[in-house]
């Protein structure tokens, strides 16, 4: 192509040398439009008229759909508020039509402002052992709460009560006063719904949600993972490993200690051990019937009939004895691990009554006393009970 042609195309039509080009590129910098937007009178495109903005149209909002004036007034500030979901109606969903519970059906959601929420339970927010639910105790009468006598539980020279709850760690002061006037709180057993009672710390005997609170910080409650050939006594004279010998590590070194029940040289898992006197007493005592779970290991196959055998009762050389429950765990080839329950605390009575049906245990551990279960710990390991596991613990044996 020629020097002519070249600058006749059209490509080079917008070069750099292309006078319109030249002039509206002035005009832009001459009106501002690279600074910002165009003034009004003058830059590019002055000379054309200017036309009034279009009023913004409202967004139609269905009445139906808003709850209420202020969810409305709401959508109408916000349009986003008002745009549809493009989330599907639970109706929608799979498995929407099943029961719950059923394979494929919807999980619900937790709700997280019931009462039985971590912020309004007692100990919720306790980070320190386990969390057991709620206290399963016999429900009570309930009577007019203005027959309670209210003033008679008053100590003018007392905490007020919700004081004495937070500092035993419930839940914060504005918590535990919800609790009180929902009726939740008890005063040696009375429901207080008052916020100025005042109550001594040292003899009131509170609970929330039948959850005892212990407010005596010298009592010391913990869980021993007994391994095999510990023998269950704080000094043995043979020099045999002892539950003293776990101890030296705890901080509670110096508290006296007691074992809840023992377990033989043989058989390991969970022990409690307290300095509360009254507790371990009604632990140990049978009217209380606090039941206890062991995983028994024995040589397998295991024909059936003998678990119902088990749990009708068997004759012992002290007399009839059974089991709670029965449970079949595992089964492997030679091998079978049965879990059962029972309440009777005479010694050596798991082994006595798998002795007595013809399957003779090979491992025995005890992985659960009333409410309190070993979980994952490490055998061998000494851990503190949690405030919630104390209450439980105190309230299986009606303290």
């Amino acid at each position: 192509m020629t020097q002519a042609g070249r600058q006749g195309s059209p490509r080079n039509s917008s070069g750099r040398n292309n006078p319109q080009r030249s002039t509206s590129q002035g005009g832009k910098s001459a009106g501002g439009f690279r600074g910002g937007a165009p003034k009004r009178g003058g830059g590019f495109g002055s000379d054309r008229p200017q036309r009034a903005p279009k009023p913004r149209e409202e967004r139609f909002i269905d009445p139906d759909l808003a709850s209420d004036g202020a969810q409305q007034g709401r959508s109408a500030a916000d349009p986003k508020a008002a745009r549809p979901s493009s989330r599907k109606p639970a109706a929608r969903k799979p498995g929407a039509k099943k029961a719950p519970g059923t394979p494929g059906a919807l999980k619900p959601k937790p709700r997280t402002g019931a009462p039985g929420a971590a912020a309004s339970r007692a100990f919720g927010s306790e980070r320190f052992g386990q969390n057991l639910g709620p206290v399963r105790r016999p429900s009570r009468k309930k009577g007019p709460r203005g027959d309670v006598p209210q003033s008679e539980l008053h100590d003018a020279d007392g905490v007020r009560l919700q004081k004495v709850m937070a500092s035993a760690g419930v839940a914060s002061r504005r918590v535990c006063e919800e609790m009180i006037a929902e009726g939740r709180v008890e005063v040696d057993g009375q429901v207080v719904t008052e916020l100025g009672v005042r109550v001594d710390p040292k003899t009131a005997v509170i609970h929330v949600d039948g959850l005892r609170i212990q407010l005596d910080e010298n009592l010391v409650y913990m869980v021993f993972n007994k391994p095999k050939g510990v023998v269950s006594t704080m000094e043995d004279p043979e020099g045999r490993p002892c539950i003293s010998d776990f101890l030296k590590s705890n901080k509670n070194t110096g508290e006296r200690m007691f074992h809840v029940g023992r377990l033989d040289v043989a058989t390991e898992g969970l022990l409690l051990l307290t300095n509360d006197g009254e507790l371990a007493n009604r632990l140990t005592h049978p009217s209380y019937e606090v039941p206890k779970t062991y995983l028994v290991q024995v040589r397998g196959p295991f024909p059936q009939g003998i678990g119902a055998q088990l749990k009708e009762g068997v004759e012992l050389e002290d007399g009839f004895a059974s089991v709670d429950s029965f449970r079949l765990v595992d089964s492997t080839p030679g091998h079978v691990l049965i879990e059962v329950v029972l309440h009777s605390g005479k010694n050596r009575i798991v082994r006595r009554l798998f002795d007595a049906v013809g399957f003779p245990v090979l491992r025995l551990v005890r992985v659960k006393v009333g409410p309190i279960g070993l979980g994952d710990q490490r055998q061998g390991s000494i851990r503190n009970l949690g405030k919630q596991e104390v209450g439980h613990l105190l309230a299986s044996v009606g303290l």
